[in-house]
């Protein structure tokens, strides 16, 4: 089946520096302690084990996102403290090899970020990393506040861009979150934990048999 759209996972996809991740844990952490009237590292280490616990539950990689939600938390006042506290310039810088793959991509078929991440900051991430321009449409967390995995998210990206999964290459970082569902619904999936990996994708076209990296 020809691959006519690729949607991309943001965070851990479009770049490989840890240090933002870390971040995001970090300013959650401080987040959870506050609700629970808690130290930020006993949050954090409650943080871990609740998503240990979900993991272990649903057979699959419990995201932050769920662990925060789980643990009492609003997602929509955790992104607020994202777009308050973490500042991604800090962390990120253009990667011209990405840079390249996307734009050779772009060319090919239509790219989209599907991300749990919020409106603001994943705009500046993209800015920073200098790859907003090769992506037609952003859904984030804020469409519908449903964390990855969600197949009614996915179902209602399909209908926007008026595509089948089958006709869909999806990329992501985390096999479970990000790529998992898609798969059993039909989709091409591409797993990128590596700078390598992510250069992989140059193989994709639009006449494409390619079969699932992983």
């Amino acid at each position: 089946m020809t691959i006519r759209a690729g949607i991309f996972d943001l965070d851990g996809t479009l770049y490989f520096n840890d240090s933002l991740g870390r971040e995001i844990g970090r300013v959650a952490a401080q987040y959870i302690a506050m609700i629970k009237g808690i130290d930020q590292q006993a949050a954090w280490q409650l943080i871990k084990e609740t998503r240990r616990r979900l993991t272990a539950e649903n057979g699959s990689e419990a995201s932050l996102s769920l662990a925060c939600e789980t643990l009492g938390g609003d997602l929509r006042e955790l992104h607020r403290w994202f777009s308050e506290k973490i500042t991604p310039e800090a962390h990120l810088q253009r990667e011209e090899q990405v840079i390249a793959v996307l734009s050779g991509l772009a060319a090919r078929f239509p790219l989209y970020i599907y991300t749990n991440n919020n409106i603001s900051l994943t705009a500046r991430i993209m800015a920073i990393l200098g790859v907003s321009e090769f992506f037609t449409r952003v859904f984030t967390i804020e469409d519908d506040w449903e964390p990855k995995p969600n197949k009614a998210t996915v179902e209602a990206i399909m209908a926007a861009i008026g595509r089948r999964p089958s006709e869909c290459l999806f990329v992501g970082d985390r096999f479970d979150i990000d790529l998992r569902l898609p798969e059993s619904m039909g989709a091409k999936v591409h797993l990128v934990t590596t700078l390598e990996d992510f250069l992989e994708l140059e193989k994709f076209d639009c006449g494409g048999n390619n079969e699932r990296n992983q």
